[in-house]
């Protein structure tokens, strides 16, 4: 009786096993379509990627940030979209600014076929000064949340002035915002621990991005004069860099496909 209940339990155990290999596993011969997915950044929405256009067999799902619980972290925010992304078929995740550090936490814990990360950090290393010096004294504490959204709508056209060719649009989406999610970002934000970037995360930054200077960044192609709107307003060139990567990904997983069958 207990032989056979053992056996039960083995048999249970590699049916189990077989269904969550399959969850994260991808089978991208004969793709038709991927789904990409793409996270705003902490001042924006969906309108950020409005002007992206990609190949027809990818399938354009955007994500809105959610209010952050008080004193939540970035893994357990980023862990938050994970039922939300359908990890059985091929995926991309693409990410600006905060999005994009969301994007390399969901890296850590998914297997897309790509991450692309725009105006965006890797690790807390790559945060400017004022962020990484708040993780120690943390002034961010202090000031109300109405100071965020006053001082970020104050702040925007003189740190990045070139957001005048779209300027309705950012003005319109930072004034969407909650200030409580705005106050409860930005301490995410300082408090990110992740201090080694994730493989495979591919960067690309502007040279002109003074909300995250390109000095910190390590990346893999630099847009010149490129800010930290560029994800919008530079989005022709992006968008031609993003189409390449997942063309590329999707041969290399072919290939890795192929050599598992062999």
């Amino acid at each position: 009786m207990r032989f056979k209940l053992f056996i039960v339990k083995v048999l249970a155990l590699l049916v189990l096993c077989q269904y969550s290999s399959k969850a994260y596993s991808m089978d991208t011969t004969n793709v038709d379509s991927i789904n990409v997915y793409f996270f705003p950044g902490q001042g924006s929405d969906y309108r950020i990627f409005s002007a992206f256009e990609l190949p027809d067999y990818c399938r354009k799902h955007f994500f809105e940030l959610p209010m952050p619980n008080e004193g939540e972290m970035m893994k357990e925010y980023a862990a938050r979209f994970i039922p939300l992304i359908d990890t059985t078929l091929p995926f991309v995740l693409i990410g600006t600014s905060l999005g994009g550090m969301i994007s390399s936490e969901l890296t850590a814990k998914l297997k897309p076929l790509k991450t692309i990360v725009i105006a965006s950090a890797k690790t807390y290393h790559e945060l400017p000064a004022q962020y990484r010096f708040q993780r120690t004294i943390p002034i961010n504490r202090l000031p109300p949340p109405k100071f965020f959204k006053i001082g970020g709508l104050i702040a925007q056209p003189i740190f990045e002035p070139d957001r005048r060719e779209a300027k309705d649009m950012f003005i319109s989406m930072l004034k969407a915002k909650n200030p409580v999610y705005l106050k409860r970002t930005v301490n995410i934000i300082i408090n990110w621990d992740r201090s080694e970037a994730v493989p495979g995360v591919y960067h690309i930054h502007g040279d002109n991005d003074h909300t995250l200077p390109i000095k910190n960044i390590t990346c893999d192609v630099v847009i010149e004069n490129g800010s930290h709107m560029m994800t919008h307003l530079r989005h022709k060139e992006i968008c031609e860099i993003i189409r390449v990567q997942i063309e590329e990904a999707l041969k290399n997983s072919e290939k890795a496909n192929k050599r598992l069958v062999e």
